[in-house]
């Protein structure tokens, strides 16, 4: 990858976060910029999209990402309840 392009959705959820959960947030770009393919691929309205799950304190958090000509788009980021709906409501 050579850039990032956050989204001022996901900017929102990442200042309104708590320390230790932006580090976090921060280990997981790493660990998609490392393997873009770690996520998985949505079919349906949300093709193209890739959504990576990972934990911090017992809590399941969802990342979504696509990338376009070897740049990383950041989408979306939050828990699971209304997730896709708020994901979709973003996007379209």
């Amino acid at each position: 990858m050579t850039k990032v392009i956050v989204s001022n959705y996901f900017l929102k959820f990442k200042k309104h976060s708590c320390n230790n959960l932006e580090i976090e947030i921060d280990k997981q770009i790493k660990v998609i910029l490392k393997n873009p393919n770690i996520g998985e691929l949505k079919k349906g309205d949300l093709k193209d999209i890739r959504v990576h799950k990972f934990k911090y304190k017992a809590q399941l958090y969802l990342l979504s990402y696509e990338i376009k000509n070897n740049v990383l788009y950041l989408y979306a980021l939050g828990s699971y309840e209304n997730y896709y709906k708020k994901l979709k409501k973003y996007l379209f």
